[in-house]
């Protein structure tokens, strides 16, 4: 595994009021599956601009990066991997218009379970969940 090449990859997970943002990527590889935007890292950039530029290409929006929330490697198959890295983002500016998705949809943290995400990205909704499930427990004690 030591000898695999790690692609840099960012997602980013944008709330807005108490939900957060999905997009069902347009027929292509894992093309009808939701996921949270992003991309791959390009020479030179640091992840965050990573980020940035990617919702810019695929939701035409400005988002704020906040956060870390999680970082994991993914087999893609059996010559490559990526180094997913998602982070907690807020919308500045702008209005979304589809580019790389057919739909987005602005869901509570409590429905991710309801869709059906690509291995990367179930990670980042499990991730997500447990948050929520901690802090409810955290708070209603």
């Amino acid at each position: 595994m030591d000898d695999l090449y790690y692609t840099p990859v960012t997602a980013a997970v944008i709330e807005k009021d108490g939900r957060v943002l999905i997009a069902k990527r347009k027929r292509a590889y894992l093309g009808y599956l939701w996921e949270f935007p992003g991309g791959k890292m390009e020479e030179g950039e640091s992840l965050e601009e990573c980020l940035k530029r990617k919702i810019e290409e695929e939701l035409g929006i400005e988002i704020a990066v906040r956060d870390h929330l999680c970082s994991f490697r993914h087999q893609l198959n059996c010559q490559s991997e990526i180094m997913l890295y998602a982070y907690r983002a807020s919308l500045v500016r702008g209005d979304i218009r589809l580019k790389d998705h057919d739909e987005v949809r602005w869901i509570a943290v409590n429905e991710l379970a309801q869709y059906d995400f690509p291995e990367p990205d179930r990670h980042i909704a499990s991730v997500l969940i447990g948050q929520q499930e901690k802090h409810l427990i955290t708070h209603s004690s």
